[in-house]
């Protein structure tokens, strides 16, 4: 009991790391800059160009409330208590930062450095929130509304909604704030995408051991996983020999290979990085 209740308090803290990490960009980067690179955050900095005395953290919340209301209305409680908690958590943390550390310019005067230092931290926090089963919500109800009703893919209509908000973007600050807000947007997918690759990067590890059977019971009892085991002949030496092919994860695999390292020196692993596997332990198939 004890240590499942560290582990979810573990997982709780990586959560709002998360989220601390896009209300950082939010407020540091984004904001100051008057970048209005997609979502929610970026829709609340054009709004504020229109109401400057009203705090952006207050009118993420607003907006936060209006989602919600028409997600529940069209999607029903199909988003899940971590989504509602992580959106409304995001809107109390950017007021927080501007009412602990107010900007009242920006961080530099170079402008690119700063979206890029914003957007690489945004893509980490989001992509966190991500894997603790979260997401910050905003445009992606509105993503999933037009899904239900009209089939248009969710990637697709976050991305139209984000290209809306460029152009509300140019007509508050500018063409040179709009293409910066656009650049920010394309390069945050990006490195979401990779850092997502990264975060579910397994191994499938092929073992050539004489002590197959020391293995295989730390493969199962330690690890929790099972293998494919199947009989091969040396070319060379002419014996049999067992080899054990599994697919772990990466923390999994370095467990197992400071194991072997320990029980047989002489033992032959070779290792393929996989970008994806579904099924059995891994990610679901839908």
């Amino acid at each position: 009991m004890g240590s499942r209740r560290v582990r979810q308090a573990y997982h709780l803290f990586l959560l709002h790391v998360g989220i601390a990490l896009v209300a950082i960009n939010i407020h540091f980067f984004l904001a100051p800059n008057q970048f209005a690179a997609g979502g929610l955050g970026g829709l609340t900095i054009v709004m504020h160009h229109f109401f400057p005395n009203v705090s952006i953290g207050l009118l993420m919340l607003c907006f936060n409330v209006v989602l919600f209301g028409l997600g529940f209305m069209f999607l029903g409680f199909s988003f899940g208590l971590k989504t509602i908690y992580s959106s409304f958590m995001l809107s109390f943390m950017v007021w927080l930062f501007g009412e602990v550390a107010p900007m009242a310019e920006p961080l530099s005067e170079d402008k690119l450095i700063q979206l890029m230092v914003g957007v690489l931290i945004a893509a980490l926090g989001l992509v966190i929130v991500m894997k603790e089963g979260a997401s910050t919500g905003g445009m992606d109800l509105i993503g999933m509304i037009l899904n239900k009703y009209f089939s248009i893919d969710i990637g697709k209509a976050v991305l139209f909604s984000d290209m809306i908000i460029v152009l509300l973007s140019i007509v508050a600050f500018g063409v040179e704030n709009g293409l910066y807000a656009l650049f920010g947007i394309v390069l945050r997918g990006v490195v979401i995408d990779y850092l997502i690759q990264q975060f579910s990067l397994t191994k499938e590890v092929v073992i050539i051991s004489y002590k197959c059977d020391l293995i295989k019971n730390f493969i199962i009892e330690n690890l929790g996983r099972s293998a494919t085991v199947h009989e091969a002949k040396g070319a060379f030496s002419n014996e049999q020999k067992e080899v054990i092919t599994i697919v772990l994860k990466r923390s999994e695999f370095h467990s197992l290979k400071k194991y072997i390292n320990e029980i047989d020196k002489r033992a032959f692993i070779s290792v393929h990085n996989m970008s994806e596997v579904v099924g059995n332990g891994f990610k679901s198939m839908v």
